[in-house]
């Protein structure tokens, strides 16, 4: 039986005037996995995911979800299919409550973002959603809380659960832990693995013990080119690996 990949990129290619920065890149991310994409500073992670949510265009090579061509799809479109990304810099409302935040998020899936000029009545209907996907990601005592109030994990995982609210087929998660301590790492790495229980997630990841612990396979870039790939056991051994690594420690 062939192996089912929920998205695949062939050869994909982006220069900016000259500059390659993503050369020749050939993923395969497995239905249900958690797949990382780590490199040093500069590997081209970013302009990788750039390219898959349609926010570049490649300049050339295929993109694949779910076995249909996408490469020539607009990321409106792309998100209908069930591409959905959570943002490096937390993309939520900072004077709206987390309830309000998470059924705004709801909204959009039904097709009504725009109507802000509703009674807040219309959106009852949402609330016991928004609370079930609070209860999800271990946020339901925060519901009436104004967000710029919420300590900085629990606005990741506030992201997760407005990314949840669309229902994606695949997550892609730019840098869950970018600047957090210890604590709320472990709170976002949790929250991770248990939010993909029914799905892909794609994440580009810095922090090597979030991905060592969570991730099913890993792709290291360098310079834009894939340099190792497989389980973090393998990678974590690749010469390779550890040279690019070494050679951009700060």
């Amino acid at each position: 039986m062939a192996e089912d990949y929920i998205l695949e990129t062939r050869n994909l290619v982006k220069e900016f005037k000259g500059f390659i920065a993503v050369n020749d890149v050939s993923l395969k991310v497995r239905r249900g996995h958690i797949h990382a994409l780590i490199g040093p500073n500069g590997a081209g992670k970013t302009t990788c995911f750039n390219l898959l949510t349609k926010f570049l265009e490649p300049t050339r090579g295929a993109i694949s979800f779910n076995g249909l061509d996408i490469t020539g799809e607009k990321p409106a479109q792309i998100a209908r299919r069930g591409i959905v990304r959570s943002f490096q810099i937390s993309a939520v409302f900072p004077h709206l409550t987390v309830l309000e935040n998470v059924r705004i998020a709801l909204q959009r899936k039904l097709g009504t973002s725009f109507h802000f000029w509703r009674s807040d009545r219309s959106l009852d209907a949402l609330n016991d959603q928004a609370m079930a996907l609070l209860a999800q990601v271990g946020l339901e005592t925060f519901a009436g809380m104004v967000t710029v109030e919420l300590p900085y994990g629990r606005k990741r995982a506030l992201e997760i659960a407005t990314t949840l609210a669309l229902e994606p087929e695949l997550m892609l998660l730019d840098e869950p832990t970018q600047g957090m301590g210890h604590e709320d790492v472990d709170l976002v790495k949790q929250l991770i693995k248990k939010v993909s229980a029914n799905r892909t997630v794609l994440m580009v990841e810095h922090n090597m013990g979030v991905v060592a612990d969570i991730s099913d396979t890993i792709t290291v870039l360098a310079r834009g080119a894939v340099l190792a790939e497989g389980p973090y056991a393998e990678v974590s051994k690749n010469p390779a690996v550890i040279e690019a690594y070494m050679g951009s420690a700060h």
